[in-house]
């Protein structure tokens, strides 16, 4: 027992130091200009260049301000195997070239390069090409923390064997509270290692069905999709599906949902309870073909009713978790092309969005109310973070921001909106603030009590938290008088 509890403290250690040092944005990382050649130079011109300047790639130009591919070790290897080493690099080079803004954190960039397989990252700043980000540059910054329980998951065969790593990944971020690390990384820790559980149980259940001319992608949808669980969360997810063109919707939704039922009954075991308002892939409604998804969300925007407004609310945050997620991608970009193009949608969610305020009083610190079991209290869900999520949500969709990530929908909104880097930055950390208190909070409770956990009495804090907390508050105001300007509601 002393030795599990040594070494749970050991790992307990390297999270924390890890998690600071992934939250470090992309353009921290680059130290130096990127090493470039020119589309006809040779292979062997390259490989100098890349020895020269000590780096594992290069970045190929072909007369354009944005590079038609990048030359890599591997390439390289390629080339000289097949006796290519005098002809030219855009013969052998990788063509597909991933990019992302020097802001972006560390974490999202790992998080790239795993779901793309991918080992190398070109980092922009206003659409100028500042560098290259490699695996080696990321995965040195991390001590085995996260790939030691993500390993684990990964050779998991039974779900018996999840259960235990979902309990043991929950005591790990409860420590991790205690550790201090931020909301940020904390929330980023926690959904990324459920992703992973949940992409294994799907794995695992897959191979009990044969299906045969079927591509579809598992959604993540809520706070999963925003990459911002806590420890109390329930399910939130879906499935958009493509078939041959001989299969019906009704069909292909019929061989499905058993596989998607399986999926929810398992992930109910592993500690995320079962969804209370059926939105779950196992629900007939939320397992759509992607024109079923496209003309189900166009009636959403087209008649933005109350129930229509929350099913967006839930929906519109989705990501793909396992299978073609270019199914997801396709159906973002055209969601995006319909909420620009539909400002009188985009003003009833800003008014739905508007209609959950901070808890703020006039004669004192905090408006409390007193719910069964709970007296005195604010709900830091609904009142504290909802403010910055619906926002985030509405600018998003107003300026055709493509991340689901509240603080990323901000930082990205900003140039679209108006808002400066000094007072985005103070929203995304007053939305952080709230986020760290309901982890502490939560950390107290099982997973299945979400209305408690989310509940706060104020008078618990001590003058610090509790003046933080009121500042936090403030910011949301603020933001939500923004977003009334902006929208004009």
């Amino acid at each position: 027992m002393v030795a599990v509890t040594h070494d749970a403290g050991k790992l307990e250690h390297r999270l924390a130091g890890e998690l600071q040092t992934l939250a470090r944005p992309l353009r921290t990382l680059i130290t130096r200009p990127p090493i470039v050649c020119d589309a006809g130079q040779t292979v062997r011109e390259a490989a100098r260049l890349m020895h020269a300047g000590g780096t594992g790639s290069v970045l190929v130009f072909d007369g354009g301000t944005r590079p038609a591919g990048i030359f890599t070790t591997t390439d390289l290897i390629t080339a000289l195997a097949q006796g290519l080493e005098g002809g030219a690099v855009a013969y052998v080079m990788t063509r597909s070239v991933h990019t992302l803004p020097g802001h972006v954190l560390a974490y999202e960039a790992v998080l790239d390069m795993l779901s793309r397989r991918i080992r190398h990252i070109v980092v922009t700043e206003e659409d100028k090409v500042v560098g290259v980000v490699s695996e080696r540059d990321l995965f040195s910054m991390q001590q085995l923390g996260l790939g030691e329980i993500t390993a684990k998951v990964r050779l998991a065969n039974r779900l018996e064997t999840l259960e235990g790593i979902a309990a043991e990944i929950r005591r790990l971020a409860r420590l991790l509270v205690d550790q201090g690390v931020a909301a940020e990384q904390l929330t980023f820790f926690v959904s990324v290692l459920n992703d992973r559980l949940c992409q294994r149980i799907v794995e695992i259940e897959r191979k009990q069905y044969d299906w045969e001319g079927i591509s579809w992608c598992w959604l993540a949808f809520g706070s999963e999709g925003r990459f911002e669980q806590t420890f109390s969360t329930d399910q939130d997810n879906g499935i958009v599906f493509s078939a041959h063109a001989k299969t019906t919707p009704e069909a292909v939704r019929g061989s499905l949902l058993p596989f998607a039922r399986a999926v929810n009954e398992a992930l109910d075991r592993c500690g995320f309870p079962l969804c209370k308002g059926n939105i779950m892939a196992s629900n007939p409604k939320l397992c759509l073909s992607l024109n079923e998804w496209k003309e189900r969300m166009q009636g959403w925007v087209d008649t933005p009713e109350p129930k229509a407004l929350l099913d967006a609310c839930i929906c519109f945050d989705f990501r793909p978790l396992c299978g073609d997620a270019s199914l997801a991608v396709e159906l973002r970009e055209w969601l995006l092309r319909r909420t620009r193009a539909n400002p009188a949608f985009l003003r009833h969610l800003a008014n739905n969005a508007l209609q959950s305020g901070p808890p703020l009083g006039r004669l004192r610190d905090f408006v409390t109310d007193n719910a069964p079991g709970a007296p005195h209290t604010i709900n830091l869900k609904l009142q504290g973070v909802r403010p910055f999520v619906d926002a985030a949500r509405v600018y998003a969709l107003a300026y055709g921001v493509a991340q689901t990530n509240t603080a990323e929908r901000l930082r990205a909104a900003s140039a679209g909106n108006g808002m400066s880097g000094t007072e985005t930055e103070a929203i995304v950390a007053s939305f952080y603030t709230i986020q760290r208190q309901r982890l502490r909070l939560q950390a107290g409770f099982e997973p299945s009590a979400l209305d408690s956990a989310n509940r706060l009495d104020p008078d618990t804090l001590n003058e610090f938290d509790r003046r933080m907390l009121k500042e936090a508050f403030r910011q949301a105001k603020k933001l939500q008088r923004r977003l009334a300007m902006d929208c004009q509601v």
